[in-house]
């Protein structure tokens, strides 16, 4: 009987050691965005990896999928929700379809400076955005880093608002930029990353308004001629992943891939702050003209006001002030 009691024990210990490694075997997941390799966010990407790696003891990894390699943003982020893909990042923007709410962050010189924007993202405001994308099944992991916006155009230099005026813009499909170019007597043509740099060597389009990172990174200097340091708006990346799947993972896990996407985009901020002067001065030896000091008022005057009341009249003033309260 003890004999028996024994080996039963033992059938037991070790059927549950083989589940258990099961249980711990590698976690693979798939990782997209528009970014080409070149850019910050591949290099970010690869630092979440790590620090994944790290934490996990090599139970979690990603598998990295730059260059829209997986589609378009809105492609990857139905992905995402469907479940075909685990994780995706993109503009903000991207985003406002399925949470409006989120357009907060878009709203045109809405943020006094960097240190505002951190405040805002990383404290209740962003958290809470972020807690919103559930409903939609995605977890909101962290927020990453776009930048401040910049316009560039094949035209002339753009230093006050009437210089936008007749202008094809490439622009994302946020409603908040969309109205800001109408306002200056632009017309906003919203499209894909993916399909910018022909737009705009065909002339399909005559101008778009991206970060100088993408605007580097993406070879955009070899279609545009005249680059202003308008600081428009700012856009961050926001990295979900399939909320079904976040769920299914142990704990431990979840905290750790928490913990590595937001150490991860606190190295891309860092990353494209750092980079900064040195793209300006790249883009200058490619003969770009580049504007860096635009005198912003005379476009917030044409803007800013409308824009806010859009944003009143659909969501309350409530977020919008709690965003305001954080620049003093």
């Amino acid at each position: 009987m003890v004999n028996s009691a024994l080996k039963t024990l033992a059938a037991v210990v070790v059927s549950a050691v083989a589940f258990s490694g099961v249980a711990q075997a590698e976690v693979s997941l798939r990782f997209g965005y528009e970014a080409p390799r070149s850019d910050s966010q591949h290099i970010a990407a690869k630092k979440f990896n790590d620090l994944l790696n790290e934490k996990t003891k090599g139970e979690v990894k990603l598998k990295l999928f730059p260059d829209s390699t997986l589609g378009n943003a809105q492609t990857m982020i139905s992905g995402v929700r469907g479940g075909t893909i685990d994780l995706e990042m993109s503009g903000s923007p991207n985003f406002t379809g399925i949470e409006p709410k989120l357009n907060v962050i878009d709203i045109p010189f809405i943020f006094k400076d960097r240190a505002h924007v951190y405040k805002v993202l990383d404290g209740e405001i962003g958290q809470g955005l972020l807690k919103d994308l559930e409903a939609q099944g995605l977890k909101g992991l962290a927020f990453w880093d776009v930048g401040f916006r910049a316009f560039s155009n094949s035209k002339h230099p753009v230093t006050k608002p009437e210089d936008i005026k007749g202008l094809k813009v490439r622009t994302n499909q946020n409603p908040m930029y969309i109205e800001a170019f109408k306002l200056l007597g632009g017309n906003p043509v919203p499209m894909p990353l993916a399909e910018l740099y022909t737009a705009l060597e065909t002339r399909a389009v005559d101008a778009q308004e991206h970060p100088i990172g993408i605007f580097w990174s993406s070879k955009l200097y070899e279609v545009q001629k005249h680059l202003s340091l308008t600081n428009h708006g700012y856009t961050p990346l926001i990295v979900v992943m399939n909320k079904a799947k976040f769920d299914s993972l142990a704990p431990e896990l979840q905290t750790a891939i928490v913990e590595a996407a937001k150490e991860a985009g606190q190295f891309q901020r860092d990353l494209n702050v750092k980079n900064e002067q040195e793209i300006i001065a790249n883009l200058r030896k490619q003969g770009i003209e580049v504007i860096e000091q635009v005198d912003t008022k005379p476009f917030k005057a044409v803007i800013e006001e409308q824009v806010r009341k859009s944003f009143v009249e659909k969501h309350g003033d409530e977020l919008l002030k709690k965003v305001d309260a954080l620049a003093q």
